[in-house]
Parts: structure tokens; sequence; C-alpha cells
């Protein structure tokens, strides 16, 4: 990766994590997207006895719909069981194209099936840890949610999705994009505020001036 776009990129990558301590909950929910370390950290999540049931929640979304046929959460399903994540313990929600969503069916999934969802795990890409708590805030506020993801550094990160089919730039403006929506989506109305540092504001409008711009809203 590029020096100046790696340096750049790094406090936006920090900031969008939520470092939430872990604590036992009513299930995992691995939100669905193009990053198969997501099902393996929820398998280890569920092995290590944080939850007793596991939930994919994701149908073809807008980075996976090129990639591939199956739904995320039918992919993720299969990582998990491959996993030793037991069938009875794993549940799909196949439908979600975006955040909003995927908490809406998820709550509608687990409450139709009888079980409890006062307190979830969600886990998500790194950088998407405090969207997806924001989001949980405006859609589903009653529930009680840890939010986590796979433990990788952004080298590590950038270079398993390249590994899974992903361009560096696609994968370098995602995260780009993913900050502007922090803004953005809370003036909709689609997740809560945050508090944005003007360090992370300066880095991304740099960001945004070298090109990273394929995966911003407007």
């Amino acid at each position: 990766m590029d020096a100046y776009i790696r340096e750049r990129l790094l406090p936006i990558w920090d900031y969008m994590h939520m470092n939430m301590a872990l604590a036992k909950a009513d299930c995992i929910v691995g939100f669905g997207c193009y990053n198969d370390d997501i099902p393996l950290r929820c398998a280890e999540l569920y092995h290590q006895g944080w939850a007793p049931k596991v939930l994919f929640t994701g149908g073809l979304g807008r980075n996976t719909r090129e990639l591939w046929t199956e739904s995320e959460a039918a992919r993720f399903g299969r990582i998990a069981l491959a996993q030793g994540v037991p069938e009875k313990d794993l549940i799909l929600e196949d439908k979600a194209t975006n955040s909003a969503e995927n908490i809406l069916f998820t709550r509608e999934k687990l409450r139709s099936l009888g079980l409890p969802c006062e307190k979830l795990i969600g886990v998500h890409k790194p950088f998407m840890e405090r969207r997806v708590y924001a989001a949980m805030k405006v859609y589903w506020p009653e529930a009680e949610l840890i939010v986590t993801s796979p433990q990788l550094d952004l080298d590590k990160y950038i270079a398993r999705s390249v590994a899974q089919g992903l361009s560096e730039q696609t994968v370098i403006d995602v995260i780009v994009g993913d900050f502007q929506r922090m803004e953005v989506y809370a003036e909709r109305g689609y997740q809560i505020p945050q508090v944005i540092p003007d360090e992370q504001r300066r880095c991304f409008a740099e960001l945004v001036a070298a090109g990273c711009t394929s995966e911003l809203v407007t």
C-alpha cells in the first residue's frame, strides 16, 4: 500500500473500532459482506462459549453481488459448519441487502423462532464496528449490542480481502466510504450521530483528494 494512503487510512481505521469488552450474550450475529474472516471470528466466539447460537445475516449486497451467487449468510454458514459450529445452533437470514435490513431481519428471525435476543454480540468488518453500533441504536435500540470483529490489523485485513477477490484499491475505497457514511447516514436518520475528531476528518479529505472515491455516497 502507498505510504501516503496508509498514513491517512490508519487514523480512520482506529476510529471505526469500538474495542468493546466481550460478555455472555444470547446470540452471535455475523453481518454479511465479502470477508470470510467474519464467520471464522463467529465460530471462535461460539467455541469460547460467549453465546449458544450463531446467526448469519445477508443476501447479496453492493460488494458481493458481483463476486458470489450464493447468499452471504449461506457462505458464512458453510464456513462456520466447517469450523465445528453444529447445525442445530446455526441460523441463516438470507434476504438482507444492507445494514438496516441486517438488523431488522435478524430481529424478526430471532423473534419468529422464539429465541431470546436481549443481548447480542455483533461481528462485522473491523472498520464497521462503530457504524453497526450506531445503526443498532436506531433500528433495534432495545437490544444490547457488543460489537467485535476479526482480530486483524489494517495491513493483514487488506491482504486477506485481496486474497478473497477484491482489489486493494477497492478495499481502501470501501473503508473511506464507510467512514463518510458515519456522518451522512446519521444526517439521514439511519444511525445515531457519532463525534468525529478533526484528525479523522482531515485524513478523509486527503484520501478523497487522492482519488479514494469509488465507494462514496452522494
